[in-house]
């Protein structure tokens, strides 16, 4: 597997992706080598996990990476690429767009290969003309050369039919039942008490729609705070941005990036888990929010309320003026939010369930 950043990651949900496929499919009996970018955790060398050789019985090799923004993923992916072509694989399991643009190679040496498209990554802000290009490259590389193509939502898999007459595989991503914390370490460490704040958790890029969930928020008559986490990705201007819009709002925490038993906390005592987003493939963080059993409120767009259907509440996409009224309406009713508190688990976990997913990728490697 190749084009994650490192695992074991949270760094985003394709890190977590690769780490359940990974890790799962080596308990089943498979041999299975993932392709780390070699560098520091993007939130930090604080974050970085020392597992230099293997993990959970997966092999891991590190590869070369030019550390500079819009250069790694590719540097990272090309080398890897090149290992994989000359390695003794079945099957070459690529994740994301951008990577696919090396999916020729491996596929030149007749192995097997597969590509999970995570999102339309083209599309997201950060990127550059000669980024976006890169990553259309490796779009239409995947459908050219892939044996096969896993796509995580129906929209997407809709786009790939009209755009290139291609047929994908719908695979969406799994979940795993938790374990519900009691608020210690963040009422120790932050003042955070259940059902005392909003949350957010993802990364911090412009197509997250967190820009206007602060200003709803800050429009919004209440005292419940609203506690964004997660780390930056080549975005480091658009933090500054946030902060700006933040103002002088108390109420407002930036949390950077947190994992372990933090994030748990986080997550199971929310009053509100929401997510913004003006673009997505299947979030992690949303599937992880309702498995805590959190009421979540979410932007319109087909791939997140594929997840949810009728069990989360939504607003109109880039609509500030939707969102602060939808806040407003569960801040001031609390019964309502239990009810979709107490139908959030047992729906996502009986969904979505990483098993299957996994039995139904090798599936399609031996197909």
């Amino acid at each position: 597997m190749l084009g994650h950043k490192r695992i074991p990651s949270r760094e985003g949900g394709i890190e977590i992706v690769v780490e359940e496929l990974s890790t799962r499919m080596v308990k089943l009996g498979n041999r299975v080598t993932c392709y780390n970018r070699s560098g520091h955790h993007v939130s930090g060398k604080e974050f970085d996990v020392d597992a230099s050789h293997e993990y959970k019985g997966v092999r891991l090799k590190k590869v070369w990476t030019v550390n500079r923004r819009g250069f790694a993923a590719m540097t990272s992916s090309m080398c890897a690429a090149v290992c994989a072509a000359f390695g003794r694989y079945d099957v070459v399991h690529f994740h994301a767009e951008g990577p696919c643009a090396m999916l020729w190679l491996p596929k030149l040496f007749g192995k097997r290969c597969v590509a999970t498209i995570h999102g339309l990554d083209y599309q997201r802000a950060k990127w550059g003309r000669f980024a976006s290009a890169y990553i259309m490259a490796g779009e239409k590389c995947a459908v050219k050369h892939a044996d096969e193509i896993i796509v995580l939502s129906r929209g997407v898999q809709e786009y790939f039919r009209e755009t290139y007459a291609r047929e994908t595989k719908f695979i969406p991503n799994g979940v795993t039942r938790v374990q519900i914390r009691k608020a210690d370490l963040i009422q120790t460490k932050f003042g955070l008490k259940k059902d005392g704040y909003i949350l957010y958790v993802g990364r911090l890029v412009p197509e997250k729609g967190i820009r206007y969930l602060i200003e709803a928020y800050r429009k919004t008559a209440t005292e419940k705070r609203l506690v964004i986490v997660g780390g930056t990705s080549d975005t480091e201007s658009y933090m500054e941005e946030l902060k700006k819009v933040a103002g002088v709002d108390d109420r407002i925490m930036f949390m950077g990036f947190v994992q372990g038993e933090m994030l748990d906390e986080l997550y199971s005592n929310a009053y509100v888990y929401v997510l913004p987003s003006d673009l997505e493939g299947m979030p992690l963080s949303l599937l992880e929010a309702m498995s805590y059993g959190n009421c979540c409120l979410v932007s319109d767009i087909s791939e997140l309320t594929e997840v949810v259907e009728d069990r989360a509440v939504t607003f109109r996409k880039g609509d500030a003026g939707d969102l602060r009224d939808k806040l407003q309406r569960l801040c001031n009713d609390g019964d309502l939010v239990r009810r979709y508190q107490e139908e959030a688990a047992e729906f996502v976990c009986g969904k979505y369930d990483w098993d299957d997913v996994v039995r139904r990728t090798i599936e399609l490697y031996r197909a």
